[in-house]
């Protein structure tokens, strides 16, 4: 077969699939970011510790309740959700009048106490988890591994729901409204701090998700999020702040993006986001699918 820039293909295709699944959980995190900060304001530092939190909650089913994978995938959501939920309930509620500077810290600094925490009780090497979906379905040209397969899939399909749900039903109108106008939106008989309440608690539930789907990709490790959460916050800012379908298309093209540039350049593989982020903050400051405030 064709060789392209001296890559065989099988190599190109492989890496391609490696940037598709990279992308999947960039375009989840950043989605989660998205709602949160779209819908409340609030810019969620916590959400790679959140991530993490579903990663190791699927480990413990499977090691202690020995419950699979599969049942982890709605578990798992629903538990980091609830955590999100009460933190919304205790501590975010409170911040909302006030600059997003104070949202920033205090997720944060929550960021740090929930790293802190599983780092004391597991250190920091990773644990492993088995894969769901051991084999790979051959194509010819290259070797499609089914659980990254699945993966992609799985988490495009969520994404897609998420940004239907939110821009083209009921809910996702009440929702927009109960952020520019609250008052308005309480007096139609709606519970607007406890829609708020939800929304947090469903972004930290897709972080969750996000965490579940990585963990029989890389290791379980209490640094698996703060690894990630600096590029999921370049996605955010190149799609565009609270931008739900900048964060899906900008999330899965910015990992095929960096599985290409290890391809060809990998010294440039780690830093090409950031690069990116660079050039559009110049010529777009609002990101690609943002809008001028």
């Amino acid at each position: 077969m064709f060789e392209l820039l001296g890559v065989a293909p099988q190599a190109l295709f492989a890496q391609l699939i490696v940037g598709l699944s990279n992308g999947a959980f960039y375009a989840l995190l950043s989605l989660g970011l998205a709602v949160i900060f779209g819908m409340l304001n609030v810019i969620n530092f916590a959400h790679g510790a959140q991530y993490m939190m579903g990663a190791f909650v699927a480990w413990m089913l499977l090691t202690y309740a020995g419950l699979p994978f599969w049942a982890a995938l709605v578990i798992v959501p629903i538990v980091v959700g609830a955590f999100g939920l009460l933190i919304e309930k205790l501590l975010l509620s409170r911040l909302y009048q006030l600059d997003h500077l104070y949202g920033l810290l205090l997720t944060f600094g929550l960021a740090l106490i929930i790293e802190g925490v599983f780092r004391h009780q597991y250190g920091v090497s990773g644990l492993p988890y088995a894969n769901p979906l051991p084999g790979y379905l051959p194509l010819g040209f290259m070797n499609l591994p089914y659980y990254r397969g699945f993966a992609i899939l799985f988490s495009l399909i969520v994404c897609l729901a998420t940004w239907y749900t939110i821009e083209k039903t009921k809910l996702g109108a009440y929702l927009r409204a109960a952020t520019e106008r609250p008052d308005l939106v309480q007096a139609m008989g709606i519970n607007v701090p406890r829609m708020l309440s939800l929304t947090y608690a469903f972004g930290v539930a897709l972080a969750g998700l996000a965490g579940v789907l990585a963990a029989p990709i890389y290791s379980v490790t209490p640094l698996m999020g703060s690894s990630l959460i600096i590029v999921v916050f370049a996605v955010v800012v190149i799609g565009g702040m609270g931008s739900i379908l900048g964060s899906i298309l900008t999330g899965f093209g910015l990992g095929l993006v960096e599985g290409l540039t290890k391809v060809f350049y990998p010294p440039a593989s780690n830093t090409v986001v950031f690069v990116i982020m660079v050039i559009v903050l110049l010529l777009r400051p609002q990101g690609l699918f943002g809008t001028p405030k």
